[in-house]
């Protein structure tokens, strides 16, 4: 299993407002790869409540209302995505983690979770997880 970063969603479902780079062409390509493999069941991810509402809220401030439903409604319809919960102690740690790591707090939520599922591969565009010892990044 490994974790999904909210960056692969973007990148996969969000509209350009302008022409593409071609590295953020290879980017979008990616995650549209990496989405469909989830979708059709071949893989079993992680993500967090907090990365899903993540998603959903930036998914609806720049597509809209209906497609952030629709998008949420499609996620909790898999069953190869598992989501966990996030509470006090684990923002806690994260704030540790992102002071320690220069990373966000949302990427110290991930690292936490998972952590305590023992994974070691993300699913992510987001550079700052570099940053974090023993992760391997995987965009394809």
């Amino acid at each position: 299993m490994r974790f999904l970063d909210s960056s692969v969603l973007l990148h996969a479902y969000l509209k350009p407002r302008r022409k593409l780079r071609p590295e953020e062409v290879r980017i979008k390509e990616n995650a549209k790869k990496i989405i469909k493999r989830i979708d059709e069941g071949k893989e079993e991810v992680l993500i967090t409540v907090v990365h899903l509402s993540e998603i959903v809220n930036i998914i609806e401030s720049y597509i809209g209302l209906r497609e952030s439903i629709s998008l949420l409604a499609r996620i909790l319809a898999l069953r190869n995505i598992n989501i966990a919960n996030v509470n006090r102690r684990d923002y806690e740690k994260a704030l540790f983690i992102s002071s320690h790591y220069n990373v966000s707090v949302n990427d110290g939520v991930a690292y936490i979770k998972m952590r305590e599922s023992n994974i070691n591969e993300i699913y992510t565009f987001d550079k700052h997880f570099r940053n974090l010892p023993d992760i391997k990044i995987i965009q394809e």
